[in-house]
């Protein structure tokens, strides 16, 4: 039985998708009369990107945010899903849960990351080329991979109204096994990061590889709730 938060969360859910695919849909909607299909294919794809590099340059945050949030929601849709939960059985504030974090945590706090890390390595550490992009990847994989990790899970946490000392357990039992996991999947991934994205695209890329690690962390994260109910069960 749906009840009224419930019936919100999805409500939410649903009007982000809404309005992403509206953008896409309408971005050539009085220009496409008369179009064939082999033009629209082409039209399209270079009018949405046209459309969002000009929306990322005049508002950045705001734009990285909503990207990260629609990713974000992705993600923990797919976790779920492979999880075995059907469409009525999806934990629809879960899924709310994750879509914030991306809103207000991963968006905004990974535009200050790369902006400031870009800084640091350029004008600081002068670090260049091939070797200079090895030891961007090593940076970040000991710094922001570890810190964002823990802050996905202190968001969790805090909209789920947890105490702190549940939050930092899960913090301690998931920064290890997330931290290996992370290392089957980013370093390739930011050899392109740091070696061909331009700074402005470089969340956009990432937003894409994130569909798969948020697929994992919001696996992890429920994993900690899973055991606990499964050791209070035993008691």
């Amino acid at each position: 039985m749906l009840t009224l938060f419930d019936f919100d969360s999805t409500a939410v859910i649903a009007l982000i998708g809404v309005a992403v695919l509206n953008q896409f849909a309408t971005v050539d909607a009085d220009l496409m009369r008369g179009w064939t299909a082999q033009e629209m294919a082409v039209r399209i794809p270079i009018d949405n990107w046209n459309s969002y590099s000009s929306v990322l340059q005049s508002s950045p945050i705001i734009t990285k945010a909503v990207t990260s949030a629609t990713v974000y929601t992705i993600g923990d849709f797919i976790a779920q899903r492979t999880e075995g939960k059907t469409i009525g059985e999806l934990d629809r504030p879960r899924i709310t849960r994750s879509m914030l974090a991306g809103l207000i945590g991963h968006g905004p706090l990974s535009h200050v990351w790369y902006s400031v890390s870009e800084n640091v390595f350029t004008n600081v550490m002068h670090l260049h080329g091939w070797w200079g992009t090895i030891v961007k990847v090593a940076i970040d994989q000991t710094t922001w991979g570890p810190f964002w990790n823990n802050t996905y899970i202190l968001l969790l946490g805090l909209m789920k109204r947890d105490n702190l000392e549940n939050i930092f357990g899960e913090m301690k039992r998931t920064t290890i096994p997330l931290l290996k996991s992370g290392l089957k999947l980013w370093p390739l991934a930011h050899c392109v990061t740091y070696g061909l994205v331009p700074l402005e695209n470089r969340l956009l890329w990432v937003d894409l590889v994130e569909i798969i690690w948020v697929t994992i962390l919001a696996t992890a994260a429920a994993g900690g709730v899973e055991e606990e109910s499964e050791e209070k069960s035993l008691h």
